[in-house]
């Protein structure tokens, strides 16, 4: 742990800089338009896999960036991340340079940067989050907020304290489709709403990957992190490989989301989208359901939450050809909403103009990205701020809970706990032990 004098003390030192940094020429314009030198953001990257890639793209979309740095744990992402921001650059013709560290700290420490996006494994985003709102970055953090429903809560915490900017990457919360499907249920038009139907998928299994030889170029003491669970061993499933000249990507994602021990399975990754958008649509940003009973529970079909107002959501399919989308379902009527679909029981809801949205589109989300950098300027919430990823989170956290508890389980949101409920209080989802010389 060579780097643990930077971890705890890397603040302090802060305001010093990197000795000797060359900053990068303020750019006189992007994709051919102006932009006035106070408005210009700058940014590094922290997690360089497949989704730091694609973020990394579609900001690059945006007007009035520079990505001066980049940070993994990895050396060969650390490479790719490098030449794609370059070649980039160079399109530009603008300065073509972009630093890269082993350490998060290190970037973080760089006084030139404005907002760091974070696209690592789960159970990293807590301490880079709150770090970055230390060292006073925004931050653009990957979906789920947390792995947990004590970091989701501290990460709140940190963005307040330091008034930061936070986007949780929940990207559906700027596309047409699921902005429509809000307003209509919010308004009204499908009456009162009494069941959910939003498809996700399975929760997450037990760790049972086999073990393999840590590749030279990549540091796995780093990957862990504050993980402490003895069982997790290097597999190229959890860090998938790339190569270089020529490039060959990654060809799956990153397998830790599927595993107990270091992840939340679907129940996060698409309940981060869906049950979100649920969510918002019923008005329960910053609260969520207050009893969650598992699926095979008293014979239950499916994972079923209820909330206090009497709505009922379950994870079942929301349309006979199967896919996760969401059906609202309400006293006048029904709406459901998918990635590139929306249809109502009263199509007169739903402009006919609508933008058909292609769900391959969804990777590259730079109106999710523009919103937040708006926000930015502006100093003020973006369309999914920390709060609402704190809440989905927990929701979908609780969720898992309840199934591997095999039992309901209440929860206030008022008061964000179990009641007398300690063996659901004690479960890792709720908090669980860092390794030593790490901790929020």
């Amino acid at each position: 742990m060579t780097k643990e004098i930077n971890r705890r003390q890397f603040l302090s030192y802060s305001a010093l800089g990197l000795a000797g940094l060359t900053i990068l020429p303020s750019w006189a314009n992007v994709a051919g338009k102006h932009i006035a030198p106070s408005d210009r953001l700058v940014l590094g990257f922290i997690g360089l896999g497949q989704q730091g890639c694609s973020d990394f793209n579609s900001f690059s979309k945006c007007e009035g960036i520079q990505v001066v740095a980049a940070c993994d744990v990895e050396s060969i992402k650390r490479e790719r991340f490098k030449r794609r921001v370059e070649a980039w650059q160079k399109s530009l013709n603008v300065p073509q340079r972009c630093d890269v560290y082993e350490f998060y700290e290190d970037l973080l420490n760089r006084n030139d940067i404005d907002i760091v996006s974070i696209a690592t494994p789960d159970h990293w985003h807590a301490l880079t989050t709150i770090h970055a709102c230390q060292a006073k970055k925004d931050v653009y953090v990957q979906k789920p907020l947390a792995y947990t429903i004590t970091e989701g809560l501290a990460m709140v915490k940190a963005v307040r304290d330091n008034k930061r900017v936070l986007q949780i990457g929940s990207q559906q919360r700027s596309s047409k489709e699921f902005q429509k499907a809000i307003a209509i249920v919010r308004s009204g038009g499908i009456g009162h709403v009494e069941t959910i139907y939003a498809k996700v998928g399975d929760p997450p299994k037990p760790f049972d990957l086999p073990e393999q030889p840590v590749p030279p170029t990549l540091n796995w003491n780093q990957w862990l992190g504050p993980l402490s669970n003895p069982v997790i061993h290097y597999n190229s499933d959890l860090c998938p490989p790339i190569s270089l000249d020529p490039e060959q990507r990654e060809k799956l994602w990153g397998a830790w989301r599927w595993y107990c021990e270091t992840g939340n399975g679907y129940t996060a990754d698409w309940g981060a989208h869906m049950f979100d958008i649920a969510q918002a649509a019923i008005g329960m940003d910053g609260s969520g359901p207050c009893e969650y009973i598992p699926k095979g529970y008293n014979g239950a079909q499916y994972l079923t939450m209820k909330y206090q107002n009497g709505i009922v959501m379950t994870e079942q399919p929301f349309q006979e050809k199967g896919g996760n989308g969401i059906s609202f379902n309400g006293s006048k009527g029904w709406l459901k909403v998918a990635r590139g679909y929306i249809e109502c029981s009263d199509p007169s809801l739903i402009a006919k103009e609508e933008e058909k949205v292609g769900a391959g589109q969804y990777e590259v989300s730079s109106p999710h990205m523009q919103n937040f950098l708006d926000a930015v300027r502006a100093r003020k919430n973006p369309i999914a701020p920390v709060e609402v990823g704190c809440s989905t989170n927990t929701l979908c956290c609780l969720a898992n809970i309840a199934t591997e508890l095999k039992r309901p389980v209440k929860w206030d949101p008022a008061t964000l706990s179990f009641g007398d409920d300690k063996e659901a209080a004690a479960h890792r989802l709720y908090k669980y032990e860092y390794r030593d010389a790490y901790t929020v």
